[in-house]
């Protein structure tokens, strides 16, 4: 079946009025009682939505599996990571052909003075090689299966992990010998993410929830006595702010994290008393938020905190350990431009991450003199970041790094010496060559004279971008100054080897130039997300990049906000608009304060249940409420999961109802047994991205 040929019909949800009076302005929501997750109309509804959807697509069926496999031809699916040292053994991860999840393992060092990780081979066996945790193991007989914490004591003899089977982000922690490897008998559920040991391995820090899936209380478990006996260390009642804890890399302290979107503090406890008294690093302060790191200079604890207190881009400064509060000592003062992003600290140096000109950079910070050092790489466009390093007093820093063309890679930066000692790059299996692809950076300009970045990447053999009017994928998020970074993307090969031009759209509320960028994309300036992104898709069009009969767009979670605001205001100018987990009925989640993480959200969207003008200008752009009559709407494709816990499903089934009501080409996808993350499982995930692939090469007319 064609798209053209006679089309099944769409269900239709029944109508019941569902009045919502705030401000003096009422809304009568008809499709409200479709929030009702357990009522068996609600699921119904959504199984039809479904069956619509497969029958709407299944002519597309050979191309998604062509696509799956091109995704799994390139793919190394038997790999080894490359291992990371901690104490006396490496530490790396192996997937194996067929397996949806990974094995967690380990094997010992050659000696003390061994930094130098093993090449490690799937075809050959690892000597004194211990299986840690596999995942496809503890996954049987479930549908969903996700690992939310996984830690080793620091003596190498204990293993905590933490499960979620349903999708919602609960997790249950248990705790593993792994000497006699028995299961110990502690068991603690309900747990968000990121439980950890303390440095002795007596005791398990973890954080729970409340009813609105808000991190709110630390806890502290002493490993072999009840969950009934764990102290609580700190509970935080506003809720505004999330709460999160951790170890110092030094092991030296605790630190308690407590933030909002505009708002932090933090709290020291002594590692070796974790039963004492908290101390206040800075006392929180309205728009004030910071970040503090425990180093030693010179025999002295110190404490390098991030901070924005008088400085938009955030300054670096060190303060004793002993009197956070006293005076403050700059290392790396504010330069409007450059966003410092963060500090580890290690034994005799620090790393510092910042962001200038677009890009994320890192910096080798002396504790001497203060002085950073960047490290340099020779591409116009790239992203990278440290990671794999749990050790104090490292002789190299491990680090991520690649781009649009080059994959994922990891190298051993050598402090003393400054050199990159190239441990592993991701394969990339079926002939692929990094020459045969190019990148770019180009700026349209918005409505207010804006220079709004936009990243290319396509495949050379096609032509260059703007030679001729291409088909063109333009990604875009543009929310909590979260920015997209030029990442490497196996799936995305699919597209550019068919001759799709891939592009992202930094528009304003990300991070990309600068904590103003972000600033000048929230509360009362959000429109200006929405009209960024339309000023490039219209930029796109009128350089002869592409034709909007040729231009699809794709966004989730808040990038699906910014979806339905574009499909509202620009519909004219894209042929299809892939919404995932997409934040449509922003305006319905954020005035109920019961709703899990609505009250958070007021510091990045405002409170339109105490303020009318924010109530007045959200209902101006919310998506589901702005649905226009008269319009001729791309086509849409909304992918929504029941047990998301960020984005309820309800937001993307109401709105597609709505969108039909108007004559839209709209459909829905909901995964039954997934949260906000989608399916779990590696081949699920590829033949979940096959689907979506498949939908938009059908838009662009290159799915035959």
């Amino acid at each position: 079946m064609t798209d053209t040929a006679a089309r099944p019909v769409p269900p239709v949800a029944a109508r019941r009025s569902t009045a919502r009076s705030h401000h003096g302005d009422t809304f009568d929501d008809p499709y409200e009682w479709l929030r009702a997750k357990d009522d068996g109309d609600v699921v119904a509804h959504l199984e039809a939505e479904n069956a619509y959807t497969d029958a709407r697509t299944a002519h597309l069926a050979s191309l998604r599996d062509e696509i799956f496999g091109e995704i799994k031809g390139r793919t190394l699916e038997t790999d080894l990571s490359v291992p990371a040292r901690r104490g006396e053994w490496w530490y790396y991860g192996r997937t194996v052909a067929g397996a949806q999840y990974g094995i967690q393992c380990r094997a010992p060092l050659a000696s003390p003075d061994d930094w130098t990780p093993p090449v490690l081979s799937p075809d050959e066996p690892v000597p004194g090689e211990q299986v840690l945790f596999d995942g496809n193991v503890e996954a049987e007989g479930t549908d969903f299966f996700s690992l939310g914490s996984f830690e080793i004591s620091n003596d190498g003899t204990r293993m905590l992990y933490g499960i979620d089977v349903a999708g919602d982000e609960r997790y249950t922690v248990r705790v593993r010998d792994l000497v006699t490897g028995e299961t110990l008998a502690d068991e603690i559920p309900g747990t968000f993410s990121g439980a950890t040991f303390s440095p002795d391995g007596r005791f398990i820090v973890y954080t729970t929830v409340d009813d609105a899936w808000r991190p709110d209380t630390v806890w502290l478990h002493e490993i072999g006595t009840s969950v009934d006996a764990d102290v609580r260390l700190f509970h935080e009642p506003d809720e505004r702010y999330w709460v999160g804890a951790d170890f110092t890399r030094s092991d030296r302290y605790l630190i308690i994290g407590v933030g909002s979107s505009i708002t932090s503090e933090e709290r020291l406890i002594d590692a070796d008393d974790l039963r004492g008294e908290a101390r206040v690093v800075w006392p929180r302060r309205e728009g004030v938020e910071y970040s503090a790191e425990h180093a030693i200079v010179d025999g002295e604890d110190v404490l390098y905190i991030l901070h924005n207190d008088g400085a938009l881009d955030f300054e670096l400064v060190r303060v004793p350990a002993s009197d956070p509060e006293g005076p403050r000592e700059t290392v790396i003062p504010h330069r409007p431009g450059q966003r410092l992003l963060g500090v580890d600290t290690f034994r005799d140096w620090g790393v510092v991450a910042y962001r200038r000109e677009g890009l994320a950079r890192l910096g080798m910070l002396s504790y001497t003199d203060g002085a950073v050092t960047e490290i340099a790489f020779d591409e116009p466009l790239y992203s990278v970041g440290t990671g794999g390093n749990p050790e104090w007093a490292p002789p190299v820093l491990r680090v991520g790094y690649g781009s649009f063309v080059t994959p994922g890679t990891v190298y051993d930066y050598v402090v003393d010496t400054g050199e990159l000692l190239l441990r592993k790059r991701q394969p990339v299996l079926g002939g692929f060559d990094p020459a045969d692809y190019g990148q770019a950076r180009v700026w349209a300009t918005a409505d207010d004279g804006t220079h709004v970045p936009v990243s290319l990447v396509w495949k050379r053999s096609f032509g260059e971008p703007g030679a001729s009017p291409r088909p063109v994928h333009l990604y875009g998020y543009g929310s909590y100054e979260h920015s997209i970074e030029p990442g490497f993307s196996v799936p995305r090969l699919s597209l550019l080897d068919r001759g799709v031009v891939f592009a992202v759209a930094h528009v304003r509320g990300g991070g990309e130039m600068g904590r103003q960028w972000y600033e000048d994309g929230k509360l009362r300036a959000k429109r200006n997300t929405f009209t960024d992104f339309v000023a490039v898709a219209r930029h796109l069009v009128a350089s002869g990049y592409t034709t909007p009969d040729r231009l699809v767009a794709e966004g989730g979670s808040a990038g699906g906000l910014l979806m339905g605001a574009v499909a509202n205001l620009a519909p004219e100018l894209f042929a299809g608009i892939l919404a995932d987990v997409p934040f449509v009925d922003a305006l319905t989640t954020i005035l109920d304060p019961s709703l899990p993480l609505t009250v958070i959200e007021w510091d990045e969207w405002g409170d339109p249940l105490h303020d009318a003008d924010v109530y007045a200008y959200m209902k101006s752009y919310t998506p589901y409420e702005n649905v226009r009559e008269g319009v001729d709407y791309p086509r849409i494709l909304a992918v929504t999961s029941l047990n998301d816990t960020r984005v309820l499903y309800v937001e993307p089934a109401k709105w597609v109802q709505r969108l039909r009501e108007v004559g839209a080409d709209a459909l829905l996808k909901c995964e039954m047994v997934a949260g906000h993350g989608g399916v779990s499982g590696r081949y699920n995930a590829w033949r979940e991205r096959a689907f979506e692939l498949a939908w938009l090469l059908d838009v662009l007319g290159l799915a035959e």
